[in-house]
């Protein structure tokens, strides 16, 4: 049977890219932010955001996420709205993509809020990746080109990673992309994935 290992970590901790690596060893991953990015442009999720926020959160019929962002990083109730939302539909597209992934002895399921959405549960491994809070500030300013007072409100509304690291198997520390290879390698050899396909 699969084995899902929950990858995890704060904003700019540099989960993606350690996902990322991971993936050259042939694991199947699936980045949650990126298919509820996409899965956020359906028809059943648009009609859900413009009942519950509004019509200000688009721009010509597209749904400006900067604005979003804003209403529900202010207000944790709007954040829990917004999850109640998006939450069920990504994990509906996950399960229907775990079932096309079955031959694979792990794939890994990457996500910033593995544990505030219950998703831990169904993980058999988790792994939590971790770097200093300016590190993770200075990484998302120059990715997302936005403004550290919203950073950190984010920051804030997510688990501390002394509450992650406190429910994980494993920890990449991501201060440096080349130790954090290192370290993910030590992790592969343990759970005994050592095929790599690159």
């Amino acid at each position: 049977m699969t084995k899902i290992i929950g990858l995890t970590g704060g904003i700019g901790s540099g989960k993606t890219t350690i996902a990322n690596y991971l993936r050259s060893f042939g694991i199947p991953i699936y980045i949650a932010d990126d298919e509820a990015r996409q899965l956020m442009q359906s028809k059943e999720i648009t009609v859900a955001l413009e009942n519950t926020f509004g019509e200000a959160i688009f721009e010509n019929g597209i749904l400006n996420r900067e604005k979003l962002a804003a209403i529900v990083f202010n207000e944790p109730e709007k954040l829990e709205q917004l999850n109640a939302i998006v939450h069920p539909v990504v994990k509906r597209h996950f399960e229907n993509w775990l079932t096309e992934n079955n031959k694979a002895s792990y794939i890994i399921y990457e996500t910033a809020i593995l544990f505030e959405s219950g998703s831990y549960k169904k993980c058999d491994i988790i792994i939590t990746v971790t770097a200093p809070l300016e590190t993770r500030v200075e990484r998302v300013i120059k990715r997302d080109k936005t403004s550290r007072e919203l950073i950190l409100k984010r920051i804030k509304a997510q688990w501390t990673d002394e509450q992650r690291i406190s429910k994980s198997n494993f920890v990449i520390e991501n201060s440096s992309l080349e130790v954090a290879k290192q370290k993910a390698d030590e992790i592969l050899k343990i759970l005994a994935i050592t095929q790599k396909h690159c």
